[in-house]
């Protein structure tokens, strides 16, 4: 509803993880050199872990987008699954026939399929999201998945990207089988203050904007804190942010529109009143007027 308002040519700060807004940012970066590395060398499990909003969806899919010729990718985005239902998740994403025959079959095929694959000098990779909440037997499934192997090299890599709370269950002894396993590992850190400057410069530009500095030094300064440098709650408060600068007809982004954000994101930490969200409806409001107003200025042009 801003872009036109703004010069984008696109949304900036939406939610939807968009490679073609990705930034190589310190960590971001780091966790990908981590993965190439790891994948290249033939490591049988990599563990991507980071908060919540970090970026770890965003780096899966950069990573599934750019490994290039050489690797097949298996992602499996629904860490729900049941023990017996990742042979059969992964055999569809392998395009392997009978995906209802029993276990030990079809691990059969899924191992004849990765040999078949590595003669053709093809790497097999499995890509879980949200692996945190993959069940103690989900996990003990996937490690003997890590151990079909040749007599030189493992047949399926395996990439897990999780919250910290993996990390916590790895440490079990029960599990301790599979946490030896993990040869390449990376934490995912939240962004500094330069570095979160530049994250919302660099998208901004990407999507168009050239005018003067959109945020006021004040402004950009709350906007960070508050954020704890997680560019999904960035994304957040610069969204309602643009929201409220469009809606009270300005061009820059002051102090006390993102501290307006603040207090309607209940993940920010803020020192503002509580009394201030009040003012949060009544910028929508006055955001509805305009765009109304707007509307009907046009249709009597």
């Amino acid at each position: 509803m801003y872009q036109q308002h703004f010069g984008l040519i696109q949304a900036p700060f939406a939610l939807t993880p968009n490679t073609a807004l990705y930034q190589a940012l310190q960590p971001h970066q780091e966790a990908i050199e981590v993965l190439r590395v790891a994948l290249e060398q033939g490591e049988g499990f990599i563990k991507v872990t980071g908060e919540v909003g970090t970026g770890k969806t965003l780096l899966c899919r950069k990573l599934l987008n750019e490994m290039g010729e050489g690797y097949q990718f298996a992602y499996l985005p629904n860490p729900t699954l049941k023990a017996e239902e990742l042979y059969p998740a992964l055999a569809a994403e392998l395009e392997i026939h009978g995906q209802d025959e029993q276990c030990p079959l079809l691990i059969d095929r899924i191992h004849r399929c990765l040999i078949q694959k590595a003669q053709q000098s093809i790497r097999v990779v499995l890509v879980i999201d949200e692996a945190q909440v993959l069940s103690d037997e989900s996990l003990e499934a996937i490690r003997l998945l890590g151990n079909l192997e040749s007599q030189t090299s493992k047949l399926l890599q395996i990439v897990l990207f999780a919250q910290p709370e993996l990390d916590k269950r790895l440490s079990a002894e029960h599990l301790r089988q599979l946490r030896q396993r993990i040869s390449f590992s990376y934490k995912l850190r939240a962004l500094d203050r330069d570095e979160s400057a530049s994250y919302l410069q660099h998208r901004l530009h990407l999507c168009g904007y050239r005018g003067v500095p959109l945020f006021s030094a004040k402004a950009l300064l709350e906007l960070i804190a508050a954020s704890r440098g997680v560019p999904r709650l960035l994304n957040i408060l610069a969204h309602k942010s643009l929201m409220l600068c469009y809606g009270q007809g300005k061009r820059q982004i002051s102090e006390q529109m993102v501290k307006l954000a603040i207090s309607d994101t209940e993940d920010c930490h803020t020192q503002s009143s509580s009394a201030i969200s009040a003012w949060w409806l009544v910028a929508l409001i006055l955001l509805l007027s305009l765009g109304a107003g707007l509307l009907y200025e046009g249709v009597l042009a």
